[in-house]
């Protein structure tokens, strides 16, 4: 099992930046993915980025070129910096660490808001 606790979340305005953290409560060196989601208002919960253990990263679209996401093994930490706000980024923000061997496969933080607005 792993702990999630993400921290760093707020109020910015648009085209502000903000960086997210999610420390996990043992080594993620090994974690198959360690990924970031997001829930608006409302919508359903989506995939934001991802990091592979190797350090593949990949984004979702409407994130590319304007999030990065970052693991430091060392820390047990995950970033996800975040720059270029929009209103659209309202969300809050889970962590999750997804290990395919596992059973439950994926565990979660409580997620941590953040708002974009004027």
């Amino acid at each position: 099992q792993v702990q999630l606790v993400e921290s760093g979340g707020g109020l910015v305005q648009p085209g502000g930046s903000l960086g997210l953290s999610c420390t996990a409560s043992k080594s993620i060196a090994s974690i198959y993915a360690m990924q970031w989601y997001r829930q608006a208002p409302g919508k359903q919960r989506e995939w934001v980025a991802g990091v592979m253990s190797g350090g593949d990263t990949d984004y979702a679209q409407s994130v590319k070129g304007r999030f990065t996401i970052s693991r430091d093994n060392a820390r047990n930490t995950v970033n996800l910096q975040m720059n270029s706000l929009k209103p659209d980024d309202t969300a809050l923000y889970f962590c999750n660490a997804h290990i395919p061997w596992e059973n439950p496969t994926d565990y979660w933080g409580q997620g941590t808001r953040v708002t974009v607005s004027s």
